[in-house]
């Protein structure tokens, strides 16, 4: 299966069960009072986070996520059944995001859950609307239809660190020789296709996360090689390690160029811990060694940044560099503990939900608008006087009617409840 880290999805919530209009009838009861039971709820959609999942694969088949409906209510107060949430499993490092490029949903560690779309909720029936004047409502509520989104799923893999560098310079070399990944290797540019995770075991209680991020080259960021597509999985570590090619005439150059293609993704990158590695010295005299390192040194800051040479292929100084790779990590981890914790994002309506506005938008016409309203005019049979009646009292003790009628509104005229129905008044 092919390593996919888009994808783009339809979402809809369970919409609600409607309530019933019912009336007793018993053996010798002529006048049974109402009984029309709720409607259920409609299903959420929630997204778990796992780390049995390693990609966004199963979406390029799935385009729609749909949460079960919310059941009718019934005779004699039955309560309508609630519609199954719909648990979608998603990669750890998976975020949603909204139409307007809002992230919505951030998954941060396994067995995280987050609410993406929520159910509607169940309408109510007749026996919920007896009152002193009103002994025999002959209306209900529909249920409220469940969210509707177009969704983007984005994997970004959470790694402690992310090693970058131009093709073939030992990135999955380095990575097969200190973990337990197995990424392909070649010689050629872009072996590879997809980015790699390996645990590096330290010792029996510490451990990193070291991914291999596909081969950058010049012009990345603008969409060039295969970088535009992988830059993203470099955001979440914690330390980048820059692996160089010992035998390259112009190494400090395609140090620069990795910076320049960082700095264009994402400017916070380039203040991430780094540490420089040459790779492939096996067969190289140590004073050409030094001269290197004499030469990074003169553009690398700061001047504290390790610069290592390394050999994957023999093993020399790994375990220098998993040393100071772990001294980085725990710096950036320890810096993190002592900020205060975020709050995972759960999809919810806006705190100004209550609010209302109006408008006159022709003669005789009026539109309002707003969240709660709205919801109510949903709710509403507008083909039933009684339920229309209600829906103009919940106006008029929201203060809207008040509004209306301060604007000019007359008998006659049109009142709209945004596209949710129309009230002659």
């Amino acid at each position: 299966m092919n390593f996919i880290d888009q994808a783009k999805v339809n979402v809809q919530a369970g919409k609600g069960g409607n309530g019933k209009i019912s009336f007793r009838k018993e053996k010798f009861i002529s006048h049974g009072g109402p009984d029309g039971g709720d409607g259920g709820d409609g299903g959420d959609v929630i997204l778990k986070a796992s780390f049995n999942q390693d990609s966004l694969a199963v979406f390029r088949f799935t385009k729609q996520l749909t949460a079960e409906l919310g059941q009718p209510g019934g005779n004699n107060h039955k309560h309508g059944r609630n519609g199954q949430d719909l648990i979608v499993a998603v990669p750890v490092g998976t975020e949603a995001r909204d139409e307007q490029e809002q992230v919505i949903a951030d998954m941060t560690f396994d067995g995280q859950t987050c609410v993406i779309a929520n159910g509607g909720k169940g309408g109510f029936g007749n026996s919920h609307f007896v009152s002193s004047k009103r002994q025999a409502p002959n209306f209900a509520d529909r249920g409220e239809p469940g969210d509707i989104k177009r969704l983007t799923f984005e994997l970004k893999m959470l790694a402690d660190v992310g090693l970058v560098g131009q093709p073939n310079a030992g990135k999955s070399t380095l990575l097969t020789a200190v973990s337990n990944a197995k990424p392909k290797i070649a010689n050629y540019p872009f072996t590879t296709l997809n980015p790699s995770v390996g645990v590096v075991e330290i010792d029996n209680k510490n451990s990193l996360l070291m991914a291999d991020i596909p081969g950058l080259i010049e012009g990345a960021a603008l969409g060039k090689g295969l970088g535009h597509d992988f830059l993203r999985h470099i955001e979440r570590t914690s330390v980048i390690i820059h692996v160089l090619d010992a035998y390259d005439d112009n190494i400090a150059s395609s140090y620069q160029i990795i910076r320049q293609e960082l700095g264009a993704y994402r400017k916070e990158l380039l203040k991430r811990p780094e540490i420089i590695v040459i790779n492939k010295v096996e067969a190289i005299d140590k004073e050409i060694v030094n001269d290197i390192i004499r030469q990074l040194r003169l553009i690398v800051k700061p001047k504290s940044t390790p610069i290592l040479a390394i050999s994957a292929q023999s093993g020399q100084g790994l375990k220098e560099l998993i040393l100071a790779t772990k001294i980085a990590r725990d710096k950036v981890t320890a810096k993190l503990a002592a900020k205060p914790k975020k709050e995972i994002y759960e999809y919810r309506l806006p705190d100004n939900d209550l609010a209302w506005d109006i408008a006159e938008v022709s003669k005789g016409q009026y539109l309002v608008t707003g969240v709660k309203i709205e919801k109510f005019a949903l709710r509403t049979d507008f083909a039933n006087d009684q339920a229309v009646a209600r829906l103009l009292n919940i106006l008029k003790k929201r203060g809207i009617m008040h509004a209306l009628i301060r604007s000019g509104l007359k008998p006659g005229h049109k009142i709209s409840i945004a596209d949710k129905g129309e009230i002659t008044y």
